[in-house]
């Protein structure tokens, strides 16, 4: 039976510029498995907040999937911080427009914690199962990276969701481990659904053409770090880690992401860069469009992840599908798709010294022919988007565990 599933992901949109301060992988994750279930002929609606005013009110995304922005009473976009007193103004949007279109929902599906709330309203409003994946979890980001300043606001509110919400759904064992330790969640209330990667998108091209093509040297050793320029994400950490590689010839940092260089975080990088002696080293890319993402994958002999707190990390996957080798911290799913030795290192130590023998590491193997893209190719080729969106269609079927099914 097909099913009308609601999502909200009110302030960041799935056609958001990715690399930017508040898209990433969730918007990734919500358009790619909208995109799924539209294929099997599900419908879709997209709810969102973000660049409202700068996009039509309804944008057909794919089969059988609309993107709605929403605006209550708001004139253009409102920051992620400002958007919570706004939510009792967007729910009167949503249900003018779910009136005026005469749909019934089957499934309503939240990302992260703003849309939680929102979907709170909607869940009473409607009498619907409303699932919530928060993407990332306050009190998790506060403990690894308390300059990120996670608010109380935020900290009670997911609290308060995980037990209002009729289920949550997360992307690792990890995650769920999380909720349990911080939020209380009994275990039969989360449901595991792995992140998936797009394999004819992804996938290995040749190193030599696309250097060539981004204008970096064939005798480069490049190190890529692909996301969000934000403390989590641990660039100082990656910074100071290529200090310690400086005696590799041909070390390049390439930075992928960011707002662009008018903004505080990226002039402190260059501040940063410039105390280590590096600047000549680290090219900042800016924000990359996701059809050049496998060139940079390709070209680069090894992507950097080097955050204090992933819930997922699909970067790595993306890489390890364009057969490009990964060196981590351990986050997210990292333990489970990266195998030492084989498709790149986990690190054990939060040294950038450790960091920087497992990136040397990697060097070591090119000189000695490197890796195999095709074998690191072949370790996530299950790991599909087709896959996770039939897994995540059993939990909306299921429609809460255990309660009565769709």
């Amino acid at each position: 039976m097909a099913l009308n599933i609601a999502m909200l992901s009110i302030h960041s949109s799935p056609i958001g510029d990715l690399g930017t301060q508040d898209t990433g992988g969730m918007s990734v994750y919500v358009r790619e498995l909208a995109k799924e279930f539209g294929r099997q002929g599900h419908c879709i609606d997209i709810f969102t907040q973000h660049n409202s005013g700068r996009h039509q009110r309804v944008v057909d995304l794919y089969d059988n999937v609309r993107l709605i922005h929403l605006s209550g009473e708001t004139r253009g976009a409102v920051s992620k911080r400002s958007l919570y007193a706004y939510l009792p103004q967007l729910f009167h949007d949503l249900e003018s427009f779910k009136i005026k279109e005469r749909i019934e929902y089957d499934i309503l599906h939240s990302h992260y914690w703003l849309s939680g709330v929102l979907g709170t309203m909607a869940q009473s409003s409607w009498d619907i199962h409303h699932l919530l994946t928060y993407h990332t979890i306050g009190a998790v980001k506060q403990q690894t990276c308390p300059s990120e300043h996670e608010t109380e606001l935020r900290l009670t509110n997911e609290r308060r969701l995980a037990g209002v919400c009729s289920g949550l759904v997360v992307a690792t064992q990890k995650e769920k481990e999380y909720l349990s330790r911080f939020d209380d969640v009994s275990d039969d209330k989360i449901t595991v659904i792995p992140c998936g990667v797009d394999l004819h998108r992804f996938k290995p091209l040749d190193k030599p053409s696309a250097r060539r093509q981004l204008g970096f040297s064939a005798d480069d050793f490049m190190v890529l770090y692909v996301g969000r320029y934000a403390p989590i994400k641990g660039l100082h950490r990656l910074l100071e880690t290529v200090g310690c590689l400086t005696h590799l010839p041909g070390l390049r940092l390439v930075m992928v992401g960011g707002d662009g260089p008018h903004t505080p975080m990226f002039r402190k990088l260059q501040s940063e860069a410039t105390a280590l002696n590096i600047q000549n080293r680290v090219t900042f890319a800016g924000r990359v469009e996701q059809k050049t993402l496998p060139q940079y994958y390709s070209a680069a002999d090894v992507l950097a992840v080097p955050s204090y707190y992933e819930s997922f990390g699909l970067v790595a996957l993306e890489a390890l599908a364009c057969g490009t080798p990964v060196v981590t911290t351990p986050v997210g799913a990292m333990e489970k798709i990266v195998k030492d030795g084989v498709t790149g290192y986990v690190a054990t130590d939060s040294d950038p010294k450790h960091f920087a023998r497992l990136i040397e590491a990697i060097w070591l193997k090119k000189q000695q022919n490197g890796l195999s893209p095709s074998k690191i190719r072949a370790s996530v080729t299950e790991c599909t988007w087709a896959r996770s969106a039939s897994l995540l269609l059993e939990a909306y079927r299921s429609a809460s565990y255990g309660q009565q099914k769709i």
